[in-house]
């Protein structure tokens, strides 16, 4: 976990960089240009140095889907919390917990309920499947959320979003990835948005109505043009993603969260055996170890060496 932290720290999920190098080429802008050109400068010079590709390296927050079977449920917790506290050094991350009144910083990027875990339960499954997400200050800036009257319809909805992107996206660092939940309260309306920005940038929502707002808002948006870093050019956003649940009929929640161009995260899937694969990172298992360990966690070596958690 803890070389899985550097590493979607170091080194952008596939899906972005695909749609980045996609907007490059599309853009007309001498200064965009210039900008999208110093991005990938910038990722080859974090790989190249083994750094963080941004010096805001987020609040760190999991969310996690895991069997009832998975061996090391009862652990989870604390692995992650430890391996933020060492990947803090060792990556490293930047201290970025401050607690809540003591307006202290924990310099380990643990304390109250960091990092951040959301859970969910998977019936009748050994596995784990969990994704990172290094939630820096600038991207966390525009998050919002509300409850519309119903009355209002959808297009209450692509206000809200526009207003937000508008108002605030240029403190995020376009292009933008917006993730739009839309519930009946605000928490509901809240988390659905964060988890929007979990799904592959140029993925759908499943209602063809979802899937045309979602196309819709990415045109609009776009057409404002604020451009890679805000300093104009043809895309605001690499994509936009709405994730839904079933709705009170008195009330509509509507909730907006963003990653920026340099949007950090990292899914892995682990089995029962402990092999694993990076969903997000596809073929990039070997940087997380080495020799014959490396073979055996991806699987090519399955079942000759019993898992160390069964040793113990």
């Amino acid at each position: 976990m803890i070389e899985f932290l550097g590493l979607t720290g170091r080194v952008l999920p596939d899906d972005v960089r695909q749609r980045l190098t996609e907007l490059r080429a599309e853009e007309e802008s001498p200064l965009a240009l210039a900008v999208y050109d110093s991005m990938f400068k910038n990722l080859q010079r974090a790989e190249a140095l083994n750094r963080p590709c941004c010096q805001d390296t987020g609040l760190i927050q999991f969310f996690v889907q895991a069997g009832t079977g998975f061996p090391l449920i009862n652990e989870l917790e604390g692995i992650l919390v430890s391996a933020v506290r060492e990947a803090t050094d060792r990556v490293p991350l930047r201290h970025n917990a401050v607690e809540i009144f003591a307006e202290v910083n924990t310099a380990c990027n643990a304390g109250e309920r960091a990092p951040w875990i959301e859970w969910e339960i998977v019936p009748d499954s050994s596995e784990l499947v969990l994704y990172s997400y290094m939630a820096g200050g600038g991207c966390s800036l525009p998050g919002h959320a509300k409850v519309l009257m119903p009355s209002a319809g959808y297009e209450a909805v692509v206000e809200f979003v526009f207003d937000t992107i508008v108002n605030m996206g240029i403190n995020a660092c376009p292009p933008l990835l917006v993730g739009v939940g839309i519930g009946t309260c605000v928490s509901s309306a809240a988390k659905l948005s964060k988890k929007a920005l979990l799904r592959p940038v140029g993925s759908h929502h499943p209602h063809p109505r979802g899937a045309m707002m979602e196309a819709e808002l990415k045109d609009g948006l776009n057409a404002v043009g604020l451009g890679p870093q805000g300093l104009g050019g043809a895309a605001s956003v690499m994509g936009v993603n709405i994730e839904t649940a079933a709705r009170h009929p008195s009330s509509m929640g509507v909730g907006v969260s963003v990653g920026c161009w340099a949007h950090r995260r990292g899914c892995i899937r682990i089995r029962e055996d402990l092999s694993y694969e990076l969903i997000s990172h596809r073929g990039q298992e070997s940087r997380l170890s080495d020799g014959d360990d490396a073979k055996r966690r991806t699987g090519s070596a399955r079942g000759t060496e019993e898992p160390s958690w069964k040793r113990s």
